[in-house]
């Protein structure tokens, strides 16, 4: 088997998971047995860190002793001594999805230990393109996190170490907020939210906690508290769901630094379906297991039809969702030297894309997304969108993608079956009369959950009118009235102070409605 294998000029390269059979003895009975077992990258021959997902065969996790594990995993240092029942199993292993992931079985025995080596492959270096990933909810140990970065290959991480009222550094601070190792990696570790019942925001780039100083879910309103985290100059508010209700009364005060388009409800195996406490979806517009991801995508157009420009983000929410440390990451391209602070202002640009599988490197006239096209009044744009996909998929599961599409002001301009595509190297052009926005999306085929890569949206200005779309300024202003009827507050005082944010926020939805170029 070729490793990996390139569709002739389209700029397309796929990669394929290998099955490993590590064939050893017939098993005796009520005893362990021992596997020494090293996972090394196959270029440079040399062990390094990656996840193992290990079952037993009655599809139980099993864990490595003294190794990070979480839900049905654990990462390793690249090599591992384990000690397991004697037994049938089966086991993945990945290293981000810049490498091929192995799989396999094997049988364990009570003999003396079996020493066994895995290779990985890397099929694309996305850093080496001018693309550094990162995860924007991250919930583990911070002991932990250089080697969980390490094994998924991350380069970015504030992770979220107090919320709420919980402060963990009350006792002992850290030296430094911000670590960096390994050479090109950063873990900012005084990252944290509130969890209001308008929903929950995360605060990177502080130099200390912010926490909350009441008990209330409703007083004061979060506008309070990011208000606050704005006297740090670099401080960055990002929504962890587009659903939460507060959603556009923190817009509207333009108090929204980027949103998390794929989160911790969309995970490895299936999807968390129910918005709790927040707008729900609906299920007959929006059903079955890609409805929530959908619903999520479909919200955040809704604002950049209003002519809003907020970048697209992405988070595992490892350490509270299901989902290993960045399998949903968000990986943005970053101008001269990658550093932290350069990683956040390519974030703030627009320059993304997010992905929980696929990869992607989009060029529109050699410009990545975030880039704003403009022409004089009366004028048109036409324009040919340039993709190169990484895609990786393995023979034996079904996560291959299924088609790209071109979003075009909130609607599916075209979709292109993968094949189609892979054949001509080329996307259909797109054409543009009036200002307005589009992005691309790669769907995969996996049915119990939503896998997928977008790239953060490219903007057309023509003249001075922008595109601000009635229909979505009217969603918008029904969200309002719908969450201002839904406070909850006993003191008259702090109700009418809560609701006066809102009704703001009304007036500045209302104005935009007013204002509105398209239907």
């Amino acid at each position: 088997m070729r490793l990996p294998c390139r569709f002739p000029d389209c700029g397309v390269i796929a990669a394929v998971g290998l099955l490993i059979v590590v064939a050893l003895p017939t098993p005796a009975p009520g005893r362990n047995g021992q596997l020494q077992l090293t996972v090394t990258d196959r270029e440079s021959g040399k062990a390094i860190p990656c996840r193992m997902h290990l079952q037993s065969a009655n599809g139980k996790p099993r864990k490595a002793e003294k190794l990070p594990f979480w839900n049905d995993h654990f990462v390793l240092p690249g090599r591992v001594a384990l000690s397991l029942p004697v037994g049938n199993y089966t086991f993945e292993i990945e290293r981000g999805p810049e490498y091929v992931f192995r799989g396999g079985h094997f049988t364990i025995n009570d003999f003396a230990d079996d020493a066994r080596q895995i290779d990985l492959f890397r099929f694309v270096d996305m850093a080496g393109e001018g693309w550094w990933s990162g995860d924007l909810d991250v919930r583990r140990s911070p002991e932990e996190i250089e080697l969980l970065m390490l094994a998924d290959d991350l380069h970015v991480v504030p992770l979220v170490t107090w919320w709420n009222r919980e402060n963990p550094w009350k006792a002992k601070p850290p030296a430094d907020v911000l670590v960096r190792f390994d050479g090109n990696r950063y873990c900012h570790l005084m990252a944290g939210g509130h969890a209001r019942d308008g929903g929950s925001l995360l605060y990177f780039n502080l130099p200390a906690p912010l926490l909350l100083d009441t008990n209330d879910p409703e007083y004061p309103p979060p506008t309070h508290f990011i208000e606050r985290a704005r006297q740090t100059p670099d401080a960055w508010i990002d929504v962890t769901r587009p659903y939460w209700w507060d959603l556009p009364m923190l817009v509207a005060h333009g108090q929204v630094d980027s949103i998390q388009i794929l989160h911790g409800q969309i995970c490895r195996d299936r999807v968390l379906e129910d918005e709790a406490e927040a707008k729900p979806r609906d299920k007959t517009l929006f059903p079955g297991p890609w409805g929530n991801a959908l619903w999520s995508q479909a919200i955040y157009f809704h604002l950049l039809n209003c002519g809003l420009r907020i970048p697209p983000t992405a988070g595992s929410g490892s350490g509270i969702s299901p989902n290993p440390l960045g399998y949903n990451r968000v990986y943005v391209a970053v101008e001269g030297e990658f550093d932290y602070r350069s990683w956040w202002q390519g974030l703030a640009a627009g320059r993304v894309f997010v992905t929980n599988g696929p990869l992607l490197k989009p060029s529109v006239a050699g410009h990545p997304p975030g880039h704003v096209f403009r022409a004089d009044q009366g004028g048109e744009i036409d324009l040919e969108i340039g993709l190169t996909l990484w895609n990786r998929h393995p023979a034996d599961a079904k996560e291959s993608i299924h088609y790209l599409e071109i979003i075009q002001d909130g609607r599916i301009e075209h979709s292109v079956r993968f094949e189609q595509y892979a054949n001509s190297g080329k996307l259909p052009k797109l054409h543009f009369d009036q200002s307005g926005w589009f992005l691309v999306r790669a769907v995969t085929d996996v049915s119990q959950t939503y896998r997928c890569a977008m790239t953060g949206p490219y903007y057309v200005e023509i003249g001075e009118r922008p595109r601000i779309s009635k229909a979505s300024a009217q969603f918008f202003l029904d969200w309002i009235y719908e969450r201002a009827r839904r406070l909850k507050i006993d003191y008259p005082d702090r109700h009418r102070e809560v609701l006066q944010q809102h009704r703001q926020a009304r007036d500045w939805w209302q104005d935009r409605l007013e204002r509105a170029t398209a239907d």
